[in-house]
């Protein structure tokens, strides 16, 4: 059992209580909504976000509606946030299962995403706590102006790491922020607490998304589900982008041209990956993650020793550690 599935465990009876609330808040009276509804519930992911609501709430010793809703609001915006990003990128995949998109076509997509997106705001509106709902409108705002800086920088070629930073924080690190922030309201707190678990939330976030950008850079076939697609994308991300930073490495400069081509090759893409992986990107990247952990378990010495706390300090561990 890893880390996140013991985790998940002691868990278990907030996160079954989840998936009965979201299984019932989309439930409707439209037959290709409900269809197209009951193929995703079937493929849920590791909900790792409503996961942070309760562990942050738990802190606080609190188990509540406000947290169920908060969690259940969360993870459907989530989940509607992926469903649009599969019509944006033309995904035909997801988690193993066709996309919305590839089953259905765009049209049908983009409104389920609509449908997930207010279902995600009910719930919010449920808790009866305005400080909840502008944390899910921020979040909304923020997923969208990260995919919009993405598909900008990877068009116009103008990443730098500080760049990378604010689009990883925008798409991915904002909904753990949130997650964090709707627990700690929803515990009815709103003091340096929240602001010290909003910053480890950012900062595990930042993990998370840097640990997956690393599987991109090694071949498909050891990864276990293709790698390589970003660069085809042109998104550049940590490893990569260090190293490009590094004008005097022999290919440099070769590198460079490829990534201003219009398509790259199955070659092309597997000597970017090889330029990373040799030059040091994916060493930087795990020091990197490595400072942030320290940073993020910094946050959390604030509070007193218990079992969510371990468990929040040991997902951030197992974020960084995990394997193909």
């Amino acid at each position: 059992m890893t880390t996140l599935e013991a985790i998940t465990y002691n868990h278990r009876a907030e996160l079954e209580r989840l998936n009965e609330r979201i299984a019932s808040q989309l439930e409707g009276s439209n037959t290709l909504m409900d269809k197209i509804v009951m193929s995703l519930l079937r493929t849920k992911g590791k909900q790792i976000r409503p996961l942070m609501v309760f562990l942050c709430a738990g802190l606080f010793g609190c188990d509540n509606e406000k947290a169920l809703a908060s969690a259940v609001a969360v993870e459907l915006l989530h989940n509607a946030s992926l469903i649009h990003d599969d019509v944006v990128d033309n995904s035909p995949t997801r988690r193993g299962q066709p996309t919305v998109n590839a089953v259905w076509d765009n049209h049908i997509a983009v409104l389920v995403g609509d449908y997930f997106t207010s279902s995600a705001m009910q719930q919010a509106i449920s808790t009866g706590d305005i400080r909840i709902v502008d944390v899910l409108c921020n979040l909304g705002r923020s997923l969208s102006l990260g995919e919009i800086d993405q598909i900008y920088n990877a068009r116009e070629h103008t990443l730098t790491e500080n760049n990378y930073y604010r689009i990883i924080d925008y798409k991915t690190a904002s909904l753990f922020v949130a997650s964090a922030e709707m627990g700690c309201l929803a515990a009815g707190v709103d003091d340096e607490r929240l602001k010290a678990l909003s910053e480890y939330a950012l900062l595990f976030g930042r993990c998370f998304q840097i640990r997956d950008d690393i599987f991109d850079y090694y071949p498909s076939e050891l990864v276990g589900k293709p790698t390589g697609n970003d660069l085809r994308e042109g998104k550049i991300s940590l490893p990569l982008l260090h190293v490009l930073g590094r004008t005097e490495l022999p290919g440099c400069a070769e590198i460079k041209a490829l990534l201003d081509t219009d398509k790259l090759s199955d070659e092309d893409i597997e000597r970017i990956q090889a330029f990373a992986r040799d030059n040091g990107g994916i060493s930087y990247a795990f020091q990197v993650m490595e400072d942030l952990r320290v940073k993020a378990y910094k946050c959390l010495s604030i509070f007193p020793e218990s079992a969510n706390r371990r468990e929040l300090e040991e997902l951030i561990d197992f974020t960084i550690s995990r394997q193909f």
